[in-house]
């Protein structure tokens, strides 16, 4: 059985080193999944005036995250927290109240850095958020990559065996825990009560 995941890289830039990495892991991925990104670049600043009558690019990303049946976020690290735009989507994507599009997604926090702690600041502030969104998460093993150049091409081709490796083994990890979150969130399941 195939699952369809979205992934989101929570920086806008088009030379983002999450980005690159985002193509690695969509290599890497086992055939289990389907990985399709989805695009946050045109969402307005999120405006609760808005909430019942959003532009289309709000409409389209909340049907995006509800038809994705687990998100793996990408994302660097910026002022040690959660970037502006990734953080302006998942406001978007959580309202109005009642209409959670991230609830019960099996979810996945990995980012690339320049520096050597990787992105762990922005992923804890995360892990925060996604908590109150109600969206399961991967919590082993944790995943805080340190950036090198010459360690991935831009087609997402990595060049060290050993990050190779590790990024093989989250992307399996990954797989198996959003098949243990849908099998149990799965319409007709004993423990589902609605």
């Amino acid at each position: 059985m195939t699952h369809r995941i979205g992934y989101i890289v929570g920086s806008l830039a088009k030379d983002s080193i999450n980005r690159v990495l985002s193509k690695s892991l969509v290599r890497l991925a086992p055939p289990s999944l389907e990985l399709v990104e989805i695009p946050i670049r045109d969402l307005p600043l999120y405006n609760r005036d808005d909430e019942l009558d959003p532009v289309a690019a709000v409409t389209t990303f909340k049907h995006d995250v509800e038809r994705a049946e687990g998100l793996l976020l990408i994302s660097p690290e910026y002022n040690r927290s959660i970037p502006g735009a990734l953080k302006n989507a998942i406001d978007w994507g959580s309202r109005p109240w009642g209409h959670n599009s991230f609830a019960r997604k099996p979810t996945g926090i990995i980012g690339a850095s320049t520096g050597a702690i990787g992105t762990a600041v922005m992923q804890s502030s995360m892990r925060s958020v996604l908590s109150f969104l109600n969206a399961p998460q991967l919590n082993a093993p944790e995943a805080y990559i340190t950036f090198k150049p010459e360690l991935f091409g831009e087609d997402g081709e990595v060049t060290d065996p050993a990050t190779e490796e590790f990024l093989r083994h989250y992307m399996s990890e990954y797989a198996a825990f959003v098949e243990r979150v849908v099998s149990l969130t799965a319409p007709g399941h004993v423990g589902d009560q609605g």
